[in-house]
C-alpha cells in the first residue's frame, strides 16, 4: 500500500475509532483501544466532560499544521468554561502497549486515545 493510501486508510480508521465516543465509551468491535483521560480532563463535571468527548468526536478541523501525516491522529480546539483541550491517538502493536505499530498494520492496532487539557502537556 502507497504511503498515501495507507495514511488515508489510517485516517479513516481513526475518524471512526473516534466517532465512537459518541455511541459509547468503549471502542468499536474491529479497532480496539481505548480512552484516557488526563487527571484534569477527568475532574470536569460531567456536562463539561461530555462536551469535550463530543468536541473529540466529531472533530473535523484538520489542516497540514496539525495533521502533517494526514492520518487524523491530534487535534486541538478550545472550550469555553475549560481553555484548550489536545487530543491524540497512538497505535500499538498490543493491547499491554509495548510496541508501537508500524503504518502497515492500521487495522491490527490498538489505539489509545489520550485527552488533555492543553497546561497538561
Amino acid at each position: 500500500m502507497s504511503g498515501a493510501r495507507n495514511a488515508q486508510a489510517i485516517a479513516v480508521r481513526n475518524d471512526r475509532f473516534r466517532g465512537a465516543l459518541c455511541r459509547r465509551l468503549e471502542a468499536p468491535g474491529d479497532l480496539p483501544g481505548r480512552l484516557v483521560l488526563t487527571s484534569g480532563v477527568a475532574r470536569l463535571q460531567p456536562d463539561l466532560l461530555y462536551k469535550v468527548l463530543a468536541r473529540v468526536a466529531c472533530f473535523q478541523d484538520f489542516t497540514e499544521a496539525n495533521d502533517p501525516y494526514c492520518e487524523h491522529d491530534f487535534g486541538s480546539f478550545d472550550l469555553e468554561g475549560i481553555g484548550s483541550l489536545f487530543w491524540k491517538i497512538d497505535r500499538y502493536a498490543d493491547a499491554c502497549c509495548r510496541l508501537g505499530s508500524d503504518n502497515a498494520d492500521g487495522a491490527r492496532s490498538h489505539r489509545v486515545l489520550t485527552i488533555m487539557l492543553a497546561d497538561e502537556y
